[in-house]
């Protein structure tokens, strides 16, 4: 039952690991990563986890070096393989290469996650202005109180201080004409 390359046919090798496949496996340097028990399908995920996990070779050590930096730094590593992911974005209609994007992502099922972008919380000045003059602006306070602040005087040749008090005078009724109402 030899094939033309002189090798044992797929049919023997069949009979021969199922009527005694630990003495094929010694005989054939065949080693069995994970469980002795375990001969049927394996999930890919599991597969890959045990190549990265136990083998020597280069990419497997750079992986596990690389967790390791990982781990020590605080972050958990997480790889799920074979998912979907829906998004939702408010600034481009797909993802695109490269860019990060500020948002939730949430687990729908085993095989199923979330992306929904979060928009940038929005600025608010602290104490806005509700009036602009020549001599004050009024701000209003987050309790709601109206402040007038006074503008940097120029003291120059043609200052006069009644001109100044009245004009100050004139703009803070202004002012307040429009923010206070009359009883």
């Amino acid at each position: 039952m030899l094939t033309s390359e002189g090798g044992i046919s797929p049919l023997l090798r069949t009979a021969v690991t199922s009527v005694c496949p630990k003495q094929y496996e010694k005989n054939n340097n065949v080693s069995r990563v994970g469980s002795e028990a375990q001969y049927g399908p394996r999930l890919v995920g599991g597969i890959l986890h045990d190549y990265l996990e136990n083998s020597n070779e280069p990419l497997a050590v750079a992986y596990r070096e690389h967790a390791t930096e990982a781990e020590e730094q605080g972050w958990n590593r997480n790889t799920d393989l074979c998912v979907d992911v829906k998004t939702i974005l408010h600034s481009d209609h797909i993802t695109r290469m490269g860019k990060q994007y500020q948002g939730v992502l949430t687990r729908d099922s085993d095989e199923h996650y979330s992306f929904v972008e979060t928009l940038p919380a929005p600025t608010w000045k602290r104490n806005p202005q509700v009036f602009e003059g020549k001599h004050i602006t009024v701000t209003r306070r987050s309790d709601g109180t109206f402040h007038p602040n006074f503008r940097p005087m120029k003291v120059d040749e043609g200052f006069s201080v009644d001109a100044y008090a009245i004009g100050v005078c004139n703009e803070l009724r202004k002012a307040l004409k429009g923010l206070v109402e009359e009883e």
